[in-house]
């Protein structure tokens, strides 16, 4: 699906970003004027900002920006919705106005530079292109370790994701008309544009400090990302519940021989720790499935009412 000289679309997803703007926007301006000026891409690109309800002026930098430069647009949901939904947002509101849309954070981590291979990979047919990492050698040693957990144990519960890559990508517009076919509520990204199964590519590059202001995605929100990721893709986890469930009975069983065998010898013990110890236990595994099962009843309980997505208060165009 090569096209000459496409459109491109820059989608920027900003929640509290006043200060990481100003340098990011110009940086991808810059981009989009190399490309242009290559022949890579049409002089009618331009860059999104998509704000996330956010509390600071990260709305009026964008409306300043789009007045000092008519190529930085805008729009601003109504209520913080989260990463992935202004992302969704964004990449929705481009999709018939671009011949591919790339998303990038806006504190410029995703080396902007990765955006001229992606689209060179483009117009050599790929329809979408993952921007992966090439080391974490930067990362602590804490933030290395658990990314790759996270990798591993999405994969070992049967979740497609592309590994060491967040949201930077690149997708055609047909790519992106088949995204909007999806209409869950609990978004994962990262696990449903690999089952889209287009033409894809991939480039590599080096991840960099944040410009300014500070990261959004603490320990918990990852262990958040991570739960709905797996939960939204692979039901996994209630099978294990299952299989530890159909252990424990064969080791009941097994129990069950023993005491009657000593009963009848004589040769009971009346243990209190060992019988607190198994109800402890039993109890634990219990409410480990439980909160499993409702996870999965909550999902489904949000997807069955249907309701948006989001919702688009301010367009700047």
């Amino acid at each position: 699906m090569a096209v000459d000289k496409p459109v491109i679309a820059i989608v920027v997803p900003c929640y509290n970003e006043q200060d990481a703007l100003p340098v990011s926007v110009p940086r991808m301006l810059e981009i989009l004027d190399v490309m242009g000026a290559d022949g890579l891409i049409s002089p009618e690109s331009y860059v999104l900002c998509c704000n996330d309800g956010s509390r600071d002026a990260t709305w009026q930098v964008i409306a300043d920006l789009h007045a000092a430069d008519a190529r930085v647009k805008g729009i601003s949901l109504a209520h913080n919705r989260g990463h992935q939904k202004v992302l969704l947002a964004g990449l929705m509101t481009v999709r018939d106005k671009c011949d591919a849309a790339i998303s990038i954070d806006a504190d410029l981590q995703d080396d902007p530079h990765a955006i001229i291979e992606m689209v060179k990979l483009f117009r050599e047919g790929d329809e979408i292109v993952y921007g992966v990492r090439s080391s974490r050698a930067t990362d602590t040693w804490f933030k290395r370790t658990s990314a790759h957990a996270f990798y591993s144990l999405q994969r070992r519960m049967g979740v497609e994701t592309v590994f060491d890559h967040a949201d930077y990508r690149l997708m055609s517009n047909r790519a992106l008309d088949l995204l909007s076919e999806y209409g869950e509520g609990n978004l994962f990204l990262r696990g449903i544009i690999p089952h889209i199964g287009l033409k894809t590519g991939v480039v590599t590059y080096e991840r960099a400090e944040r410009v300014a202001g500070e990261s959004k995605y603490p320990l918990s929100k990852m262990l958040s990302f991570s739960v709905d990721g797996i939960t939204s893709f692979s039901a996994k986890p209630m099978r294990m519940i299952f299989t530890v469930g159909m252990v424990l009975l064969l080791l009941d069983l097994a129990v069950a021989v023993w005491v009657l065998i000593a009963y009848f010898r004589g040769a009971t013990i009346h243990g209190w720790a060992s019988l607190m110890l198994s109800v402890w236990f039993l109890g634990s595994l219990i409410l480990i499935g439980l909160g499993v099962i409702g996870e999965y009843v909550g999902k489904i309980y949000i997807e069955v009412k249907h309701r948006p997505r989001y919702a688009v208060a301010e367009k700047i165009w």
